[in-house]
């Protein structure tokens, strides 16, 4: 598949009705170039259905998983950005990398409190300021990936780079070796 094939399906939200859509925090942090935003349907906001349906492979959907860790005495939050086709190293490379002594999964509840964003809709781009943001490394080699734009009615398509370029994001290996 070309990169730009999918583009053609999408329901591109334009720039000028961001702001009726996405949440304000997010897109007051959504680098503006070489983001595309585009309309999904409710139904087909979690990973496997929005792939089965709008034909993007596991391997370029990234998903943000909001976990709770211990370091220092203190308990923090943190965003783990991974590719749907990859299992996380939680109690290995995830907890190295983010120097934590204990490392949970933060409730739903908490998660979408937290965010300020709905369940399935988690992204990057908004998420409080102490919170670490850490991409998998395997997410900086696909050509584009799509990830939550803050709202299950919404995802975000953008190459890579523009997470590299955030100041925000700590790319570290967090996944197990492919089985």
């Amino acid at each position: 598949m070309h990169s730009h094939e999918p583009i053609k399906q999408l329901d591109v939200i334009p720039a000028e009705d961001l702001a009726a859509c996405l949440p304000a925090h997010v897109l007051a942090q959504l680098p503006s170039p070489g983001v595309t935003v585009f309309a999904v349907t409710d139904d087909a906001s979690d990973t496997a259905a929005f792939s089965a349906r709008y034909g993007f492979g596991l391997a370029d959907c990234a998903n943000t998983i909001v976990v709770r860790y211990r370091k220092d005495g203190g308990e923090h939050h943190a965003a783990l950005i991974s590719l749907g086709s990859l299992r996380l190293d939680i109690n290995g490379a995830v907890k190295a990398a983010l120097g934590a002594q204990r490392l949970s999964f933060a409730r739903r509840e908490d998660a979408v409190e937290l965010s300020g964003m709905e369940l399935s809709g988690i992204t990057a781009f908004g998420l409080p300021p102490d919170w670490r943001v850490l991409v998998d490394a395997a997410v900086m080699e696909r050509a584009q990936i799509v990830m939550g734009a803050g709202i299950r009615a919404a995802k975000l398509l953008l190459a890579p780079d523009v997470l590299r370029q955030w100041p925000r994001c700590e790319v570290a290996n967090m996944t197990l070796a492919a089985e």
